[in-house]
């Protein structure tokens, strides 16, 4: 019973963006594991990613409750814009 309270008081959420050079895209998403989760965007399951290969995680964000990532993830969604996304990569590479 400790493990199961220790895991949900330690679980982290991320929201991602990978990149795929092959179609010059962005990809935003929410995930507890985003390497795993980029796994199975690689393996053809997300219709979305399965346009290309060779996706990369490009920028991560954590945050302590589901709730937070997925309101972020929509966050960065709404503003449809390649611009923000690579200012967000760029500013976090800095």
């Amino acid at each position: 019973m400790l493990d199961a309270v220790f895991y949900f008081y330690n679980t982290m959420y991320y929201i991602y963006i990978l990149f795929s050079e092959k179609v010059n895209r962005y990809y935003v998403g929410e995930s507890e594991d985003p390497n795993k989760r980029l796994e199975s965007h690689l393996s053809g399951i997300s219709k979305y990613t399965s346009i290309a290969d060779g996706w990369k995680i490009v920028y991560t964000e954590s945050f302590t409750k589901r709730t937070e990532a997925i309101k972020r993830e929509n966050q960065i969604k709404k503003k449809k814009s390649r611009k923000y996304i690579e200012w967000l990569i760029d500013k976090d590479v800095s």
